[in-house]
């Protein structure tokens, strides 16, 4: 059995009020499952690692075959309940250590 690579995103969000963790994670799904679909989406495994509301930042794990696809997402995500939000990847990498150590 093959071992599933994942890559870690950190994520800066840009808006004015800074949105629940939920409503987040939902728009994100949203997001990816209208650009690639139910099927893309289910491949991504997508998980949210943390949620730092003082800092406006995200921490996103995926699989790597589908980074590419939650970068392009992550972009088309411009609201989040109504407010408007701009995202900003801040770093990739494939340990939360290095990622943590380069942010």
């Amino acid at each position: 059995m093959k071992r599933v690579k994942r890559r870690y995103l950190a994520v800066q969000l840009d808006c004015e009020g800074v949105p629940g963790e939920r409503d987040f994670l939902d728009a994100v799904w949203f997001s990816l499952t209208r650009l690639f679909g139910e099927v893309g989406a289910s491949q991504s495994g997508l998980a949210l690692i943390s949620y730092d509301l003082e800092r406006k930042r995200a921490v996103f794990r995926v699989n790597l075959v589908c980074l590419m696809k939650l970068r392009s997402s992550l972009a088309a995500v411009n609201s989040v309940t109504g407010t408007s939000v701009a995202l900003h990847v801040l770093a990739v990498s494939g340990t939360l250590k290095a990622l943590y150590s380069g942010i």
